[in-house]
């Protein structure tokens, strides 16, 4: 099972394995309050990428194409692959206030396309 959540939600048994998915540490966490299993900064997008999006919704369908142009070319996508068949729950935790325009959310769409 792959599961997204964000930073600042409390962690729970039921996350399994935590993967925190942004290139950048979010603000005002700890890593002891954090709990996460591993920080995968290769797999978000570029410092370009995400410097350009700005968390601006109206550059969302194009942030989508750009992103997972280099979801095809990182070597990120098939160690992640990896730990998602060595866990029963992997959840991938992001930082965004925005719930549905993400990278994350964005990853989790392209990495179930890839495991069906």
């Amino acid at each position: 099972m792959l599961k997204t959540k964000r930073v600042y939600e409390e962690a729970s048994p039921e996350d399994g394995y935590r993967i925190l998915t942004e290139r950048l540490w979010p603000r005002g966490v700890s890593k002891e309050r954090a709990k996460l299993d591993r920080w995968m900064k290769s797999i978000s997008p570029s410092h370009d990428l995400r410097k350009w999006f700005s968390h601006d919704p109206d550059k969302w369908e194009e942030f989508k194409e750009r992103y997972r142009r280099e979801l095809f070319s990182s070597e990120a996508v098939e160690e992640m692959l990896e730990l998602i068949k060595h866990h029963d729950t992997v959840t991938l935790i992001y930082a965004s206030r925005d719930e549905e325009h993400n990278s994350t959310v964005l990853l989790k769409e392209f990495l179930d396309e890839l495991l069906s």
